[in-house]
């Protein structure tokens, strides 16, 4: 492809109209739908499209996203979904909520909209602030990024410069991210092994749940001599399909860390600010964690931003001797934050983690009952919360499930390449009279699928 700089300046000027347009027409949505999957093709990702329900099952026109309000979006033909699927939790406030619009619309119109790197932002600090206040224990100090990989990069890094430790222990099948530092923790084969080599220190992988093996391989690592940064682990295990572990699970992996002078790291990236039932994972066994971890929904579903938090004593080593130690140049804008401090505003006032327990303990039961119902097809339901895993006895099944509810106008995770588990985890201000009808559709769903094996 020729450099065109002509043809980049009408196409530009031509979707900043489109952007200032509230509405389109029929032929301008389908045009639009084209467009977006010639563009997907030539310049952005051609797997994404031959592998997402989007485009296999959506019928004759590929579904594309336009605009949503709550727990239901409509794409640009104007079809209406229900989200059960939440952008991976960062949807927790629902889509487009009023309140933490009207905040970064307001900033953006009356402040400004990024920071100088030189001058103190003000909204960096009052987010860093509420976050020192609803974090469990002493944790304090916080930095900010735009996503949940490079919050868990800031983390691994904080723990290796305030042990000086090289090793991490890690949990298999977790989820932490993509970038080389948090990709070296992933316990994931699939998207490991196409990179090679990564993270230069040791990293020992132990199965979730069992804090035996975590104990043991932090007394391994003390008789060989290997000092361990950090022990890594989600609360709740979430792209692995929302896997909960035993109840003495993290007391006795906070117990073996303190004693082996090692860090402990939740990775609440998806489980924070209330998608499990309470106002981080951890929060479920009173444990607290030396370094959090936190994204997705921090932003209010309106702004990318994630970050990682601590204590007084391990900051140190952020502030002293080099507080440009780490550094990023638009993590914490103030569009991110202003968005971040609405949501936590929301999140508080409307006590959100509680209303994600109250509709898990309604939703849950039923699903249970549903497998019950149709063991051929599923194998259990796991989760807490909003955050809540359907497995099924093959990834075809669940392909099959995922696809079902898609056709009848529910989004949920489950790709053609995974789909043997499939999360369910909708806005938490999801209705009731919602939950049903995902329920009923499901149903529905379940009925074909039973018929067909």
């Amino acid at each position: 492809m020729t450099t065109n700089l002509e043809e980049a300046l009408d196409y530009s000027k031509r979707w900043v109209n489109i952007l200032h347009t509230p509405q389109v027409s029929e032929d301008e949505g389908k045009q639009i739908i084209e467009e977006s999957k010639f563009n997907f093709i030539e310049h952005f990702n051609k797997g994404w499209l031959d592998y997402r329900k989007s485009v296999t099952e959506a019928g004759d026109w590929a579904a594309t996203e336009w605009t949503g309000s709550g727990a239901i979006f409509r794409d640009v033909l104007g079809r209406e979904y229900l989200d059960c699927l939440g952008g991976y939790g960062m949807m927790d406030l629902g889509w487009s909520h009023p309140e933490v619009v009207a905040a970064v619309r307001d900033q953006l119109t009356f402040r400004t909209p990024m920071p100088s790197q030189e001058l103190i932002d003000p909204l960096r600090g009052v987010l860093a602030r509420l976050l020192g206040l609803i974090t469990p224990g002493d944790i304090k100090y916080s930095f900010f990024a735009a996503s949940g990989t490079e919050s868990i990069e800031g983390a691994i890094k904080l723990a290796k410069m305030y042990t000086k430790k090289p090793a991490f222990i890690v949990a298999l099948k977790a989820f932490h991210g993509k970038t080389m530092g948090s990709l070296s923790m992933m316990g994931k084969a699939d998207y490991r092994e196409p990179v090679g080599v990564l993270y230069g220190g040791p990293v020992f992988h132990v199965p979730f749940g069992d804090a035996d093996a975590v104990e043991r391989q932090l007394e391994t690592c003390k008789k060989v001599g290997i000092g361990v940064a950090g022990v890594l682990m989600e609360p709740i295990q979430g792209e692995a399909g929302a896997l909960v572990p035993p109840d003495d699970f993290w007391r006795r992996i906070r117990e073996a860390t303190k004693h082996y002078g090692t860090l402990l790291i939740a990775d609440e990236v998806q489980t924070g600010l209330g998608r499990t039932g309470k106002l981080w994972g951890v929060d479920h066994w009173d444990v607290v964690p030396d370094i959090l971890s936190v994204a997705k929904s921090l932003g209010g579903g309106v702004m990318p931003l994630s970050a990682f938090c601590s204590t007084e004593e391990i900051w140190q080593c952020m502030m002293y001797p080099n507080p440009f130690i780490h550094t990023t140049t638009t993590g914490g804008g103030a569009l991110a934050c202003s968005a971040a401090i609405a949501a936590i505003n929301i999140t508080l006032r409307d006590r959100l983690w509680e209303i994600a327990a109250q509709k898990g303990d309604y939703l849950i039961p039923k699903l249970k009952i549903m497998a019950e119902k149709y063991p051929h097809i599923y194998k259990e339901i796991t989760g807490k919360g909003l955050l809540i895993g359907m497995h099924f006895q093959t990834p075809e099944i669940g392909y099959k499930v995922a696809a079902g509810l898609f056709q009848r106008g529910v989004l949920v995770a489950g790709t053609l390449i995974s789909a043997q588990t499939v999360r369910i985890e909708p806005p938490l201000i999801i209705t009731y009279e919602q939950i049903d009808s995902v329920l009923d559709r499901l149903e529905d769903t379940l009925k074909t699928i039973s018929g067909s094996l």
